[in-house]
């Protein structure tokens, strides 16, 4: 499955659209919408999400989380949350 960058930009946005203002996802949720095949193949896309999370990150749009609070996502190590800002 190729996947760009756009469309995982696209997916993370859409699926905080579904979600309630200061509601949060995954980047797994994220990897699953754009892979909803019944295998692993979401897992491959995990770091994409990651990175496009980032760059929305950097445009003002989202941010990435842990805990509950705010992270750089150049240096958050380990499980993150994204949400929409504001």
């Amino acid at each position: 499955m190729s996947v760009g960058d756009r469309d995982l930009e696209d997916a993370v946005l859409g699926l905080l659209d579904q979600r309630a203002p200061g509601k949060s996802v995954c980047p797994s949720d994220v990897a699953r919408a754009v892979d909803p095949s019944a295998g692993e193949g979401w897992r491959e896309l995990m770091e994409p999400v990651r990175r496009a999370a980032a760059r929305l990150a950097a445009r003002g749009l989202v941010e990435i989380t842990q805990h509950g609070s705010p992270v750089d996502p150049d240096t958050a190590r380990g499980p993150i949350r994204i949400r929409r800002t504001g």
